[in-house]
Parts: structure tokens; C-alpha cells; sequence
């Protein structure tokens, strides 16, 4: 494939350049954490004990979903997709592979070349840059599994009228990965920080998140690609053929479901996982360089503690809400499916600041031998946290006002699609993405804020820098809950392909079927009920994966903001200088970094949405040729048809994803080399500038497309589920704002999270490259031939990727 031949020249190209003669020279950017105390290990010991018990706990949550019953019928479909759920995750695999060649030349080049570092240390760092990338690897692989077997479990469920059930299976399914992964993330950062030599635990820390952000990013723009791809072949038919939701003679059922665990499973997964790590990480090189010496380690053994009680936390929140559910609803046969997960979510938040304040006081306040007169951060520093706790409840809340079913954004664009079709539809959901930007704008500045107040309260007199320590908290508290996150944005994709499988078994047309179930698993099937629970759990699916959203691309951001001053210091350590007399407005710099940032971002998401509309034609195009809509043939989904649409989906998500992140790959090369001080360092401010303009663009431009995407998704779930008008003009209007809405919301928006975070981590390493004394005199004219690779790159974006003209 002609891909390959441009990667295989790029890669030289990379070689030849980063080879060039270079002098040794010392960095200060080879973060040495310090040593900790005998006390602090043991404590840290306990908490890799900790995340051994919340592995278990994922895994007996993993058993516990295998031994729901489910109906031969739906666990034959379900065995299907995950078959092929299985050929798209080799493949992603393999991709993985070539894609860490890129970072596996830069971090020889530097820690080799430049600093001159032994082999042994040299492979340790490569080590665990490469079980970073297994880590958003296998975790993924872990979640799609977890939720396949859950999805024909809980569309089984839905026949016996208990619709708290339905949801319990969802939810262990949740709580089975967010509890898993957020414990394997955890216990590899403890391994590092516990047993990796301290002059080589900085840079171990700083390559693993780089592999697990690789990984991440591959997956979760890859899956975000070939989700739409399928999500809007399959739903075209709807409109096209005038057929049912599901309809298993439709080739793309069978890839959309397979999707639905490419784009939903697989990447969030994969996402969360970096969050957790990047977030860390980007506090511990802040605390190792901004903090005075004597506190390095309480601060180091305090984040990690609060991190560790997290897993506690969800799950007792975990069985407080499942055993008042389950009493409250048990023998019920209606359940308001999105309150109990509210109730969760905000069950979590509050316990966990509860906890914040009760641990902070045990480690950093009195008795607790830091010095007296600093004994008074601790309730400073657990207000900071809160914030970020807070707002992970806080943040779902405001989401929901746009994109849930009940919400007025959403049944406005209901109105305006019945007055006026597909072309207000589309209109009604842009106005609630950018009020959503707004008010979402809103809620961060006031988190900032308060955080910020909190932090002139005395962290000056332990750290440079202290408000932007702060923003970094609000960060890590935003993750204060994250297995609970991950739990109910992880409740979407099981919840969505349950209602599929149900359609894809026929289960209904099986003759004899109320008789069979009867006397195989005790109970008299309601059919009418089950679709009616399955759809509007699916709704309630598509709310709480929206909310989930705004929380992972919120931390990015706020985290990014810290990594990005700990690479100031950096700069400053390496180059000598004050970075107040750069980093202003009135350097032309600044002002050009800003620009090239927002460029970026706009670039981005009209590339990742290209990708999506060129293979979706191909799809659709396939679907339409195969489709098979004679009422005598088989009723049955083809499953070679099916596996054709998935190779297409495939292709066009290896081929978008691949000139995505080389362009990515190559800009942060050029800015960061085109920032090297040849004649004046004022220039370094161009990729700092860079970077903060990635993530604020990001941002707002994340959060109006994911909230545009799942308004317009919800909206027609009422039209489907409140109103039961499906195949009408009204519901044809709605599928087509929702076939706009998909890569919005599920392609372009979700992959920011990790563009940010990978960005602002490589840049990290370009920029130790860039202004190394051996290097910077030739990094600007190495900067420009990356430019050139990176403008190649995205000129085929869109060149490469367009629909051919019809002969």
C-alpha cells in the first residue's frame, strides 16, 4: 500500500535527521525523584495491595457478568461481534507497533545520543514507554471483552420485566473495567516510583505516559473513525430502504455493533487509562521541580494516597447504590435508569471529598511531622482537590441540560425538526453545542478560580508557581471518582449494543420461544417490555457517555496546563532564564504559537471528520450493493457482507489515523525545533505558547462538538422511544442530524482528549531535544523540514481522502 512506502521514507528521513553530529550535554530535565522515607514506602506498599484487591474485585465483577443467563440466539450474535471486534483489535495492534517506531527514535536519539546514556538505562526508559502503550493496549482489549459479554446478558434481562436487572448488568459491567483500570494503571506508577532508580524514575514516569497516550490516541481516533464510519452506513438505511432500527438483513448492523465496541469501548477505555497516568505524571515532574525539597516526598506520598483511596471510595459507593436500587425497585417494573446513576455519581463525589479532608489531615496536618508552621496546607490542599471532585458531579449535570432526553435543548430540536426538517435539526443542535461551550466555559473558570484562591493561602511558601500546582489538583480531582467515570461512560456501549442484539437474534420469530424460556429459565417473557427497557436504557446510555466527556477532555486541559509549566521550568533550568521576560503578550512569539495552536485544532477536526464521510461512502455505498431486502430470503445478518463492511471501516480508520498522527507527530517536532533559542531565547515561547493554545482550543471545541453530537443523538431517541414515531418524515429528520452529530460527538471531540495530552508529553521530550546544547544550533532548520512533512501530511488529510467523482 502506498501508505507504507511514505511511512517506511518518513522513518528514514527521521533517522537521518535526528543522526545528526551532536555534543553531549547535561539536561535538567532528567527528572530525579527523591528518595522516600521507610515510612512512606510501607504506605505506598499498601496501597499496591489495594490495587491488587480492586484488580480482584474487577475480575469477580468480570465472572459475575459471565453467569447471567442469556438465550442461545443473543449469545451467538453477541460471540459474532466479538469475533470481529477481535480482527479490528489485532489489526489496531499491529498499527500500534509501526506508530511507536516514531517515539521509539526520538527517546534513543535524546537520552542515547544526546545524553549519552548507558544502554541498560536507555532500554529501561524504552521498557516502560512500551508497557505504557500495552497498558491503553490490553486494558482496552479487557473492556470490550467485558462489555460483549455484557451486552447479550442484558438484552436477555429486558424479557423479564425487571428492569433493575437490566441496569445491575450494565453497571457491574462498568464497575468491572473502571475499578481494573484504573488498579493497573495505578500499581505500574507505584512499581516506578517504589523500585525504579531514582535518576531513572523521571524519565520511566515521563515514558510511560507517553506510551500509554500513544496508545490511547491511536485507538480512541482509530475506533472514533470507524465507529462513524459504520454508526452512519447502517443508520442511512433507515431512511433510504425504510427500515427497522437493526434490521439484520443490513450488512452494517453487524459492523455497527462491532463499532459501537471500537469507538465506545475500546477508546474510552484506552482514554481513561492515560488520563489517570498523563494527570499523575504531569503533578509529579511539577512536584520534583517546583517544590522545595523537604516536602517533595509528603506531596509525592499524599497524591498517590488519594489516588489509592479513590478505588475505596467507588466501589462502597458502588454497592450503597446497587442495594438501595435493588431494595427500592426490585420487584418493580418501571425504573428511571438515568436518576440511579446520577444518584452514583454524586454518591461518589461527596464520599470522596469526605475522605480527601479526613486522609490530607492524617498525612499533612498536625502529628504528621511536617513542619508546624506548614501544617495548615492541609485542608488548603483538600479544598483544591474538592474542587476537581466536585466538578466530576458537577460537570455531568451541566452536560445533561443539552444533551439529555428530558432537557430543553433537546426537545427543541425535537420542535424544529417537525417544523422544519433535517436543516433546523441541524441548526437547533449547533445553538446547544456553543451554549454548551459557554456554560461549560463557566463551570471551569469558577473550579479555577476557587482553586486559585485557595492556593494564595500559603502555597507560595513551598512551591514556585503555586496557582498553577492548583489547576493541576483540580485536575487530579476530577479524577477523585475516576473508576465511577469510567463505570457509566463505559454503561453506553453495553447499553447500545444490547438493543441491537436483540433485534440481530429474531429472538421473537423463534417458534415455541415463550414456552422454551419458560422452561429453561423460569420466567414468561415480555417482549413488548424488553425493547421498551432496552431503548430506554440506551438513551440513558447515550446521556451518561455524553457527561463523561466533557470530564476526561476537562482534565486534559487543566492537567496539560501543569505539564506545560513544569516544561517552562525546564526551559528555565536548561536556558538560563526568567520565564516572565518570554512568556508575554508582547513577545510576536507568544502570539504566533497561540495562532498555530487553534490552527492545529480546527485542522484536526475537520480531518477526523473527512476521514468518517469518505469511508461512510464507501460503507454506504457497499450496503446498498448487498442489502437484501426480498421478504423470502434469509431473515439472518450475512456475516460475510458484514465482515467486508468492517474491512471497510478498517482501512479507512488505519489510513485516516495514520496521516492524523504523523501530522501531529511531526508539528509538535517542528514547533517545538523551530522554538530553539539560535539567536534569542525569546523564541522558546512560540511551542509553549503552542501547547496552551492546543489545549484552550481543544477544549471549547471538544465540548461544542460532543454536546452537539449527543443532542442530536438524544433527539432522536424521543422521536424513537417518547413519541414511537419511527419512519416517519420526523424521525428521518432527526437521523440525519444524528448522522452529522456522530463524528462530532464520538470521533472528533473524544480524540482531542489524548491529541492534547500526547501532544503536551512529546512535546515535552521535542522540546528537551530542541534546546539541548548540541542540537539547538541546527533544530530550526530540522524544525523546518518537519513543518514540511507535517503540511504534506495534512494536505492528504483531505486530498487523499476524498470521494471519488462519479465516471
Amino acid at each position: 500500500m502506498k501508505w507504507r512506502w511514505l511511512i517506511t521514507l518518513f522513518l528514514a528521513g527521521l533517522f537521518n535527521i535526528l543522526l545528526l553530529p551532536a555534543k553531549a550535554g547535561a539536561s535538567e530535565a532528567n527528572i530525579v525523584l527523591p528518595e522516600l522515607a521507610p515510612e512512606q514506602s510501607t504506605l505506598l506498599m499498601v496501597g499496591i495491595l489495594v490495587c491488587l484487591l480492586g484488580m480482584i474485585f474487577g475480575l469477580y465483577q468480570f465472572q459475575k457478568v459471565r453467569r447471567y443467563p442469556a438465550h442461545r440466539s443473543m449469545l451467538d450474535v453477541a460471540e459474532t461481534i466479538y469475533e470481529t471486534c477481535k480482527t479490528y483489535l489485532i489489526q489496531q495492534g499491529k498499527f500500534l507497533v509501526l506508530l511507536f517506531a516514531f517515539i521509539a527514535v526520538c527517546i534513543i536519539f535524546y537520552f542515547g545520543f544526546l545524553q549519552r546514556m548507558g544502554l541498560g538505562s536507555m532500554l529501561i526508559i524504552l521498557g516502560w514507554t512500551i508497557i505504557g502503550i500495552l497498558g491503553s493496549y490490553g486494558v482496552a482489549w479487557y473492556g470490550i471483552r467485558m462489555n460483549n459479554l455484557a451486552n447479550s446478558r442484558a438484552a436477555f434481562a429486558g424479557l423479564e420485566r425487571r428492569p433493575v436487572k437490566v441496569m445491575g448488568i450494565c453497571l457491574d459491567a462498568g464497575m468491572s473495567i473502571g475499578v481494573l483500570l484504573v488498579s493497573v494503571e495505578l500499581i505500574m506508577m507505584l512499581i516506578i516510583l517504589l523500585f525504579v532508580p531514582r535518576e531513572l524514575a523521571g524519565p520511566s514516569f515521563i515514558g510511560f505516559a507517553i506510551g500509554e497516550s500513544l496508545g490511547a490516541s491511536a485507538l480512541r481516533i482509530a475506533g472514533g473513525i470507524f465507529t462513524k464510519i459504520a454508526d452512519i452506513g447502517s443508520d442511512l438505511m433507515k431512511i433510504v430502504f425504510r427500515i427497522k432500527e437493526d434490521d439484520p438483513r443490513n450488512p452494517g448492523v453487524i459492523a455497527d455493533c462491532t463499532a459501537d465496541n471500537a469507538g465506545d469501548s475500546i477508546g474510552p477505555t484506552a482514554d481513561g487509562f492515560e488520563t489517570y497516568g498523563v494527570t499523575g505524571v504531569a503533578l509529579i515532574t511539577f512536584i520534583v521541580l517546583a517544590v522545595v525539597s523537604e516536602l517533595q516526598t509528603t506531596l509525592l506520598t499524599w497524591i498517590f494516597v488519594m489516588r489509592i483511596l479513590m478505588i475505596i471510595t467507588s466501589a462502597v459507593s458502588f454497592f450503597i447504590i446497587k442495594g438501595v436500587t435493588q431494595y427500592r425497585y426490585g420487584n418493580r417494573d418501571h425504573l428511571d435508569f438515568e436518576q440511579s446513576l446520577t444518584n452514583l455519581v454524586w454518591l461518589t463525589s461527596l464520599l470522596s471529598i469526605a475522605v480527601t479532608y479526613g486522609v490530607s489531615y492524617v498525612i499533612l496536618g498536625p502529628n504528621s511531622g511536617i513542619p508546624k508552621d506548614l501544617q495548615h496546607l492541609w485542608y488548603i490542599l483538600a479544598t483544591i482537590i474538592s474542587c476537581g471532585t466536585l466538578g466530576a458531579a458537577l460537570i455531568p449535570e451541566v452536560t445533561k441540560i443539552f444533551t439529555s432526553p428530558k432537557s430543553g435543548h433537546v426537545q427543541e430540536v425535537v420542535k424544529t425538526s417537525r417544523e422544519g426538517g433535517a436543516s433546523l435539526n441541524i441548526l437547533s443542535g449547533v445553538v446547544a453545542g456553543n451554549f454548551s461551550g459557554f456554560w461549560m466555559g463557566m463551570v471551569f473558570i469558577l473550579l479555577m478560580f476557587i482553586a486559585y484562591l485557595a492556593s494564595t493561602f500559603g502555597l507560595a511558601e513551598i512551591m514556585a508557581y503555586p496557582s498553577i500546582f492548583a489547576f493541576g489538583l483540580v485536575a487530579f480531582g476530577m479524577l477523585g471518582m475516576g473508576p465511577v467515570t469510567i463505570a457509566v461512560d463505559s454503561y453506553g456501549p453495553v447499553t447500545d449494543n444490547a438493543q441491537s442484539i436483540y433485534e440481530l437474534s429474531l429472538i421473537e420469530t423463534i417458534p415455541n420461544i415463550d414456552e422454551e424460556i419458560e422452561k429453561d429459565f423460569g420466567f414468561k417473557p415480555d417482549f413488548d417490555k424488553a425493547k421498551y427497557y432496552l431503548e430506554a436504557n440506551d438513551s440513558s446510555g447515550n446521556t451518561f457517555k455524553a457527561t463523561a466527556k466533557p470530564v476526561l477532555i476537562g482534565t486534559a486541559v487543566v492537567g496539560a496546563t501543569t505539564m506545560i509549566f513544569s516544561l517552562i521550568l525546564v526551559i528555565k533550568n536548561v536556558l538560563g532564564v526568567d520565564p516572565a521576560t518570554l512568556l508575554t503578550i508582547l513577545n510576536p512569539y507568544t502570539i504566533l504559537g497561540f495562532v498555530c495552536g487553534g490552527a492545529v485544532i480546527y485542522w484536526f477536526s475537520g480531518a477526523s471528520v473527512q476521514a468518517v464521510t469518505t469511508g461512510a461512502h464507501k460503507a454506504v455505498a457497499y450496503i446498498k450493493r448487498h442489502i437484501n431486502l426480498d421478504p423470502n430470503a434469509n431473515q439472518r445478518a450475512a456475516t460475510e457482507n458484514s465482515k467486508e463492511v468492517v474491512r471497510i471501516c478498517t482501512q479507512y480508520a488505519q489510513a485516516g489515523m495514520l496521516n492524523i498522527f504523523v501530522a501531529l507527530f511531526s508539528f509538535a517536532l517542528a514547533f517545538a525545533c523551530l522554538s530553539a533559542p539560535m539567536t534569542t531565547p525569546a523564541a522558546v515561547a512560540l511551542f509553549v505558547s503552542y501547547l496552551i493554545s492546543i489545549a484552550f482550543f481543544g477544549l471549547f471545541q471538544a465540548v461544542f462538538m460532543a454536546n452537539a453530537g449527543g443532542c442530536w443523538d438524544n433527539a432522536k431517541k424521543v422521536v424513537e422511544v417518547d413519541l414511537q414515531e419511527k419512519g416517519s418524515e420526523l424521525h428521518a429528520a432527526t437521523v440525519v442530524g444524528d448522522t452529522v452529530g456522530d463524528p462530532f460527538k464520538d470521533t472528533s471531540s473524544v480524540s482531542l482528549n489524548p491529541i492534547i495530552k500526547f501532544t503536551t508529553l512529546f512535546g515535552l521530550l521535542a522540546m528537551e531535544i530542541a534546546i539541548a546544547e548540541g542540537f539547538r544550533d541546527v533544530a530550526p532548520y530540522v524544525g523546518l523540514v518537519f513543518l514540511a512533512i507535517a503540511i504534506f501530511f495534512v494536505w492528504r488529510t483531505f486530498y487523499r481522502m476524498t470521494i471519488p467523482a462519479r465516471e
